[in-house]
């Protein structure tokens, strides 16, 4: 049936057509029930007519539905609308995203790296959450990435091509979603869209997973930073080649470009998946990182980027001797603490025997010895908690310690130079934590680590591993400020 201004379908009236895709008719429509507009995507009949796999979209749908983040445009519901003539529509019902995509705008030029680098943090920041779901979106393109006129930005189509997956599509509807044309970036003659942003794998017809959303993303940050097509031809073919064997010109990045930056669009757009970037969280850090965007990390435990330092598994090693001797001797020479508060003090603390400071032939490295403030005032150590442990504080001129919340399986701890945060390897995590208390942060991945010790200018040098060698978390991760959560 044809779908115009004023068409009504079930409760909703039909007010503008707002584009086609390979996923179907797209439509303003308004919402009688709630008083608002939304939009409608009105799917193909290939789709609506086939039971089996209109079985998977709604499954696909409802899982969508469940996922809810400021930067992903929400799926109100899978909806069969009664049309005219007895007919009915199968369609989505989702959240209308008003301004302009990121096809429009980078039709009109180059963006500025202050422009740009905010919106692919929330574009890597949308992802992540779907990752940490379990959901690939797969078509990532700038088409499919709104700006709203309050800087917001809202990623569409979450996960439908999975649901619309080409193989098992056939003939045109293959065709059409592999390359769907976008105006704002086609020159003449020139076919793009999705398959430009295909992952090399995925132009391959492998099997893909969340690297091939990291790829696109590459992709999509690389044309707002340059205005430019990455990967375009005057075929389909043409275009899927140059995904598959041609580099990219790194030259025509702008000037101002900052090093990160640069850094990180290489290792998103690695063709081989097992050397690109794993995960989009580095890619949020970093953003986050140059546009001075307030670090939060209250939820999952996150990955983050690593910088390899050019030293051996053996200077780790003596690296975490130097600092088990750094802080017995800090505890002795320390400890009288009086002069500084107006009175000579002395202090006890009774450790459960298993984790008490070994001199012995077998020393517990891998609980540690506790932790002395810069200052001498207080002191981290590990004690029991059930049938685990947990770390505990204690100012050396009180006698009562206090847990510190969300440390359980915490061990090796140590202290920021300015005292105020506690460091500590847990859930085979890298993470802090402040001494006042708070939910602890994680700052990467540590999955046995080995000793760290954080430096005056705020680096904190780890050993993820006994084997690893040494890794830096950079000063701008390990100090950026907490926000409460509300």
């Amino acid at each position: 049936m044809s779908v115009t201004p004023g068409t009504r379908l079930g409760p909703y009236e039909i007010l503008a057509p707002l584009g086609a895709g390979g996923m179907g008719e797209v439509y303003r429509a308004r919402d009688p029930k709630l008083n608002r507009d939304v939009a409608i995507k009105i799917l193909p009949e290939t789709v609506a007519l086939d039971a089996d796999r209109l079985a998977r979209f709604s499954r696909e749908a409802q899982t969508l539905a469940a996922l809810t983040h400021p930067n992903i445009a929400q799926i109100y519901g899978l909806e069969d609308l009664p049309a005219e003539a007895g007919s009915h529509l199968r369609a989505l019902v989702m959240e209308l995203v008003e301004g302009e995509d990121l096809a429009q705008r980078i039709a009109r030029g180059p963006m500025p790296i202050d422009e740009a680098l905010p919106i692919a943090r929330q574009v890597a920041d949308a992802l992540e959450a779907a990752h940490e779901q379990g959901i690939v979106h797969r078509d990532i393109k700038p088409a499919n990435i709104k700006v709203r006129p309050d800087g917001n930005v809202k990623v569409l189509d979450f996960g439908l091509a999975k649901a619309m997956d080409p193989a098992s599509l056939s003939g045109s509807d293959a065709a059409a979603l592999r390359t769907v044309t976008s105006p704002a970036m086609t020159g003449m003659g020139m076919i793009l869209g999705t398959a430009a942003y295909m992952a090399p794998e995925q132009a391959r017809g492998l099997a893909v997973d969340r690297r091939a959303d990291i790829w696109a993303f590459g992709v999509v940050l690389f044309e707002m930073l340059t205005g430019k097509s990455l990967f375009a031809g005057a075929t389909v073919s043409d275009v899927l080649a140059a995904v598959l064997t041609r580099d990219p010109d790194w030259s025509t990045l702008p000037a101002a470009t900052p090093p990160a930056v640069r850094r990180l669009l290489r290792r998103c757009l690695e063709r081989d998946p097992r050397r690109r970037l794993r995960d989009i969280g580095d890619a949020r850090w970093e953003l986050q990182a140059e546009t001075g965007s307030e670090v939060v990390e209250t939820g999952p435990a996150r990955n983050s980027t690593w910088a390899l330092l050019p030293w051996t598994a053996a200077a780790a090693a003596a690296a975490v001797a130097v600092w088990a001797l750094w802080a017995l001797w800090a505890l002795q020479a320390r400890a009288p603490v009086g002069s500084a508060v107006g009175g000579e003090g002395h202090f006890a603390i009774t450790l459960p025997v298993d984790m008490a400071l070994v001199t012995s032939d077998e020393p517990r490295w891998d609980q540690g010895p506790l932790a002395v403030s810069p200052d001498g005032r207080h002191v981290v150590y590990i004690a029991p908690n059930g049938s685990s442990t947990r770390l505990v504080a204690r100012a050396t001129a009180d006698l009562t310690p206090r847990a510190l919340a969300g440390t359980e399986g915490g061990r090796l701890p140590f202290f920021s130079p300015d005292g105020q945060w506690v460091g500590f390897f847990a859930d085979e995590k890298l993470k802090k934590t402040r001494l006042a208390g708070g939910t602890p942060a994680t700052l990467a991945d540590a999955p046995d680590g080995f000793g760290a010790r954080w430096g005056p200018d705020g680096e904190i040098i780890f050993a993820p591993t006994y084997s690893s060698g040494l890794f830096a978390v950079p000063p701008r991760r390990t100090t950026a400020p907490e926000r409460t959560p509300s």
